[in-house]
């Protein structure tokens, strides 16, 4: 497979932010899946293949360029393919897509609402609400239908009797959006035993969403300086760097080039990706 070494690094990133979420419980077993970016192909995990056996070529390209069933690769691509490709191909500055059975954001899917601001960080996905898209059965492209309806001008919604899903500017904001997500859910769900719970106004979230322009995860290099009157630089990206999803990520494990070795060789234990949660 001739691939160049920022498509590698970026296959790697997908194992190991994988590896995280399943370690951190943010996901179990293969019921989740990650997607990425790169050019014009979607890289995406293969189909019922337990994470710890994956290698970089096992994950599956396909096309954003069309919506046919094809793939390259030795495994067939996740059975959400569906969904993540038509996210992708919804919106330009989506670069990656988490989808997880997260438990607090699977049970309140369960009960098919939404969640109010309960919380300011709601604001980080791009409104006073996170969605929960109608129900539709897995794989279906009724279901991306759904999906794309409850992201409209959002970045992450709750998926009816089946789980969430976030997409973000790159592998890194994608899986943070994930745990945010959950962990707002959890808020949500605790707050709701009680007698009394007070939801922010929408003005006050419009406030917060404007300060977000510099939020998020970043490189420790980077300043919040380095962003334009637009907030483009919202992800904690430097400007002035070339920013393809997953072109800076590292393998971590001080490997020489892929080139020059022997990709079985590579290993993801104790891997753990560059999620920088915020101090809030």
């Amino acid at each position: 497979m001739n691939i160049s070494e920022d498509h590698w690094q970026l296959r790697e990133k997908i194992i190991e932010l994988c590896l995280w979420m399943n370690s951190s419980g943010l996901n179990q077993g293969t019921s989740g899946n990650i997607s990425a970016r790169y050019e014009n192909t979607m890289l995406i995990t293969p189909s019922g293949v337990p994470y710890e056996q994956l290698k970089p070529q096992d994950i599956v390209s396909m096309s954003l360029d069309h919506n046919r069933y094809e793939w390259d690769g030795a495994y067939v691509p996740s059975s959400e393919w569906h969904f993540h490709r038509a996210i992708l191909q919804s919106n330009p500055d989506f670069g990656a897509v988490v989808h997880t059975h997260s438990t607090y954001a699977t049970v309140l899917s369960m009960a098919r609402i939404k969640i109010p601001a309960c919380h300011y960080m709601i604001a980080a996905f791009g409104g006073n609400t996170i969605r929960c898209s109608k129900y539709a059965t897995f794989g279906t492209p009724k279901l991306s239908k759904n999906i794309l309806k409850a992201m409209k001008k959002r970045s992450g919604c709750l998926m009816a009797n089946h789980g969430m899903v976030v997409a973000g500017k790159n592998l890194d904001k994608a899986m943070w959006g994930a745990v945010e997500l959950e962990t707002i859910s959890k808020q949500y769900y605790l707050a709701s035993q009680l007698d009394k719970m007070v939801v922010l106004s929408d003005d006050e979230i419009e406030r917060v969403i404007a300060k977000f322009a510099n939020y998020g995860p970043r490189d420790k290099c980077d300043s919040p300086d380095d962003t334009n009157s637009q907030g483009n630089n919202a992800q904690g990206l430097n400007p002035k760097t070339n920013h393809a999803a997953g072109s800076n990520s590292t393998n971590g494990t001080g490997n020489p080039s892929p080139s020059n070795q022997d990709r079985q060789k590579y290993e993801y234990k104790n891997a753990t990706p560059n999620i920088k949660l915020p101090n809030s």
